[in-house]
């Protein structure tokens, strides 16, 4: 059982509006922890004199030892594990997943404990992870970035996660992809607990002309293709995240908040396709990916990419790239097929849109 310094009902009431106890995993991602610092601090800018006025924080550490971020710099914790009901969120910043153990036993256990005394929990880049191993997430859905999507899908299979969001926010647990909307998430507290004007003097100080709120779709492009539309972009990560147990577009527009209507057209005006057509491509994606990388066998590499077997997988493969899938794997070397290779003769000048618009005559057959 951890022993803290004290044991308040709550955090004591201070001058301090805004209090934030950080914990660093190994490796941690440096870029996540200074910009989540940096929106406390300058919420309280005035002429270039920001300090702990109107926020404040600490780096928590059961050992006291220097933590190393993922380039190499070094930060030294201030102070021991804390009450943690003297802050208003404990926040834990990730980093590398090949660390084979991001925190230790006793800070799992802090944790834990700080989640039993209805302490605010906050996960920043892979600091899911480390709430998430520690039992807290089970009631809450988790916000990663969609290049961690599949590993925690697979570590944690029993947890609802999206990577379509910047970051969740409820009562007593948060979530972040990381990144830069770890300023967003640090500027909507600042916004809850000291007001509007500070959090719009963070993001000015930083340089970020908007306010992105949770609902802000990632930064992603599926496919590479160049999406203006949000709900679209939104579309296609989930068909990604998606590709083994494929959504019906019945549920996929009712996971978007549109109608199925409005999510086809949506479609066919940006990328002159429908919503199937172009599920088939993310799908025929990821076989090429498994079939690149790895010596699957091909009903295992049909069930992974949502076939519902071989001979399915095989007929439509060979429609798209004019080859079987065992004959591609071969005969590129685990390269991925020139346009010509494929049937997908493009001019100079083309663009993936274009390429969408042309791969719509043999998904016809699909």
């Amino acid at each position: 059982m951890t022993v803290f310094h004290s044991s308040p009902r709550g955090r004591q009431a201070t001058s301090v509006p805004l209090k934030i106890g950080f914990i660093l995993a190994r490796s941690f991602t440096l870029t996540a922890f200074a910009l989540f610092i940096d929106a406390l601090r300058l919420a309280s800018d005035e002429k270039d004199r920001s300090g702990r006025v109107k926020a404040d924080w600490e780096v928590l550490s059961a050992t006291g030892h220097l933590v190393s971020a993922s380039c190499g710099i070094q930060v030294s914790p201030t102070s021991s594990l804390q009450d943690p009901m003297e802050f208003d969120y404990i926040v834990v910043v990730g980093g590398r997943l090949s660390d084979s153990q991001a925190v230790d036993s006793r800070t799992l256990q802090y944790l834990r404990e700080a989640a039993l005394r209805g302490a605010c929990l906050i996960g920043v880049c892979t600091g899911t992870f480390i709430l998430a191993e520690a039992g807290l997430m089970s009631a809450h859905e988790t916000c990663v970035s969609w290049l961690h999507y599949v590993d925690f899908r697979e570590r944690f299979p029993e947890l609802r996660v999206q990577a379509d969001r910047i970051y969740n926010l409820d009562v007593i647990r948060g979530s972040c992809a990381g990144g830069s909307s770890t300023a967003d998430l640090a500027a909507a507290l600042v916004r809850r607990h000291i007001g509007e004007a500070a959090e719009r003097n963070a993001l000015d100080v930083l340089q970020i002309d908007r306010v992105r709120s949770a609902q802000w779709v990632q930064p992603r492009r599926p496919l590479e293709l160049e999406i203006r539309n949000p709900k679209l972009r939104a579309a296609l990560i989930l068909m990604e995240q998606n590709v083994e147990s494929v959504l019906s577009i019945s549920r996929l527009s009712a996971a978007l908040g549109v109608s199925r209507r409005q999510l086809e057209r949506l479609f066919f005006t940006e990328l002159q396709s429908s919503p199937a057509l172009v599920y088939t491509r993310i799908r025929l994606e990821r076989a090429k990916q498994l079939l690149r990388t790895g010596n699957a066998a091909l009903i295992d590499v049909a069930v992974a990419a949502g076939f519902e077997n071989a001979s399915h997988f095989g007929r439509v493969f060979r429609t798209a790239y004019e080859q079987s899938p065992s004959a591609w794997r071969r005969s590129e070397g685990g390269e991925p097929p020139s346009d010509a290779e494929c049937g997908e003769v493009t001019g100079s000048g083309d663009t993936p849109q274009g390429a969408v618009r042309r791969e719509t005559n043999w998904l016809q057959t699909v």
